[in-house]
C-alpha cells in the first residue's frame, strides 16, 4: 500500500503556516480583521516580513485560508447536528443551536464570516460553496415543513432566509457584545426566537 509521508520541509512549512494562522486569529481578536497585518505577525514570530512572505504571499491569501477553515468548521458542526435529529423541526432547531454554540465558542471566526466585510477583499468561489453547504440543511428542513399543495419553492426560500437572517441578527449582536449589561437571558431569547420561527411555518 502506498502511503505518502510528510517530509521535514513540508512538515516545517505546515507548522509555520499553522503558527501564522494562530497569530492572525490573536491579532483579529485584539484589533479586528481590518488590522490584520503580515508584517505584525512576522514581528510577533521573530521573523522578517520577507521571510514570512515565503509562506503567505499576501494578506488576502492568509485571510482566504482563515475564512475557508472557519466555514468548513461551521459546516461540519451544522451537518453533525442534523445527524440523528428528528426531521424537520428537530433538525432546524439542532442547526440553530449548533450555529449559536459555534458562534459563542468562536466569536472572532463568526464575525469574520458574518460581520462587517473586509474593505477591498473578495472571497473566492470556494467560500461561497461552503456557505451554501451550511444553508442547505436549512432549505431542506423548510422544504419538509411545507404543505405539498403550496408553492414549495418560493415558500421554502422565503422561510429559510427569514429563519437565517433573524437568527444571525441575534448572533451578530451577541458576538459583537451588544447584549452586555442588558438584563436579558440571550440563550432563552434565542431559543424563543427559534420556536417562534418554526411555529409560524409548516
Amino acid at each position: 500500500m502506498n502511503q505518502t509521508t510528510e517530509g521535514p520541509r513540508a512538515r516545517y512549512r505546515r507548522q509555520v503556516r499553522d503558527e501564522v494562522q494562530a497569530k492572525a486569529w490573536a491579532q483579529i481578536g485584539q484589533d479586528g480583521v481590518s488590522a490584520l497585518s503580515l508584517k505584525a505577525i512576522a514581528a510577533a514570530m521573530g521573523m522578517t516580513a520577507p521571510a514570512l512572505y515565503r509562506y503567505y504571499s499576501s494578506r488576502d491569501e492568509l485571510l482566504t485560508e482563515l475564512i475557508l477553515s472557519a466555514y468548513l468548521h461551521l459546516a461540519e458542526c451544522v451537518e453533525a447536528a442534523v445527524d440523528g435529529a428528528e426531521p424537520p423541526a428537530g433538525q432546524l432547531t439542532a442547526i440553530a443551536q449548533a450555529i449559536r454554540g459555534w458562534a459563542v465558542a468562536e466569536p472572532q471566526r463568526y464575525l469574520l464570516l458574518y460581520g462587517t466585510p473586509v474593505p477591498g477583499y473578495h472571497a473566492p468561489e470556494a467560500a461561497t460553496e461552503l456557505a451554501r453547504r451550511i444553508l442547505a440543511p436549512v432549505l431542506a428542513g423548510f422544504a419538509e415543513l411545507r404543505d405539498n399543495t403550496q408553492d414549495r419553492s418560493a415558500s421554502t426560500l422565503h422561510e429559510s432566509i427569514t429563519f437565517w437572517t433573524r437568527l444571525h441578527g441575534v448572533l451578530s449582536l451577541e458576538a459583537a457584545g451588544h447584549f452586555t449589561g442588558m438584563a436579558i437571558d440571550v440563550d432563552k431569547f434565542y431559543r424563543d426566537e427559534v420556536r417562534s420561527l418554526l411555529a409560524t411555518s409548516g
